[in-house]
């Protein structure tokens, strides 16, 4: 049986859970960060854990632990649960943070004390078919995303509803294993499972500043692009969804589970998409950069 960390100690996975009276289960407030392994060990886990810090501050979510605790917890869950794996399998390790029970429900005065925990589980298989043969987006619809929202988009937390919501309305239409996409206003596209990326021009297009989840791996392969000499773009008026048409000469996602993928379909509406080729010859370049970067110890 797996085993998951709560509140200080580690338990069998299937005795893990929240209170019902936990503000991560009554309001949904809860900070959440998704790292993976290569080779079992932590990807960009000092970039995870700095993510995770800055969110929780921003959400007021207390987090106690230091990052060498944070460290060692997910060390021994990596340690314990991977052996349970076969021996080329991968964990995707998540921490979380909630403000904690909440008194009133309770008929306490005081709320608290916050919750942390973290969670494993073996990277989707999907996700090496992604790989290897890239992966349909279907446009669901729209999303507000502003910089200066109250909880702005850059932030990872536990909500899930919009995803939800998004994947079962292209359900109907959209050929089966497609990841639904949100636009937000200006037109840059988000996923469930990763940030979406166009080469138009020479340069690969971010998403503008503030309009998309800071996504680790996105940042990554900012630093690839550099060193491959692919030149990057985060203008704000470029917009994937109105261009995806006309301009764009390849779509790229990427994220924590799935690493960096082609994009080899982008359905607009029903009978409605855009084939791309699997792998591009910008994305042919990133993934070799890519291998070198998961490859070191």
């Amino acid at each position: 049986m797996s085993v998951a960390y709560l509140n200080g100690r580690f338990v069998p996975f299937a005795q893990a859970g929240l209170p019902l009276h936990d503000a991560g289960f009554v309001s949904g407030a809860t900070v959440v960060d998704n790292a993976r392994t290569y080779g079992r060990k932590l990807f960009r886990w000092a970039d995870h854990l700095a993510r995770f810090r800055r969110d929780c501050a921003a959400c007021y979510v207390p987090l106690t632990a230091t990052d060498a605790e944070l460290t060692a917890i997910a060390a021994e869950l990596v340690a314990r649960n991977g052996a349970r794996l076969p021996a080329d399998g991968e964990l995707q390790v998540v921490t979380f943070a909630t403000p904690g029970p909440l008194g009133f429900y309770v008929g306490d005065a005081a709320n608290g004390p916050p919750t942390l925990g973290m969670v494993s589980y073996p990277v989707p298989e999907r996700y090496a078919r992604f790989a290897a043969e890239g992966v349909t987006l279907a446009l669901a619809g729209t999303q507000s995303a502003q910089a200066d929202d109250v909880l702005p988009p850059r932030v990872k937390h536990r909500s899930r509803m919009a995803w939800h919501v998004a994947g079962e309305s292209v359900r109907a239409w959209a050929e089966p294993g497609a990841v639904p996409v949100l636009a937000s206003a200006d037109g840059a596209l988000d996923t469930p499972i990763g940030a979406v990326l166009g080469v138009a021009w020479g340069s690969l297009y971010f998403p503008p500043e503030g309009t998309a989840l800071d996504s680790v791996t996105a940042n990554v392969v900012r630093e690839l692009c550099e060193r491959v000499g692919v030149k990057v773009n985060t203008s704000p008026g470029w917009s994937l969804v109105r261009r995806a048409d006309r301009v764009t000469t390849e779509l790229m996602l990427c994220g924590t589970g799935c690493g960096l993928v082609g994009v080899r379909g982008f359905a607009h509406a029903p009978g409605r998409v855009r084939e791309f080729p699997v792998p591009g010859p910008v994305l042919t370049r990133l993934r070799a950069a890519w291998a070198e970067d998961v490859s070191r110890p």
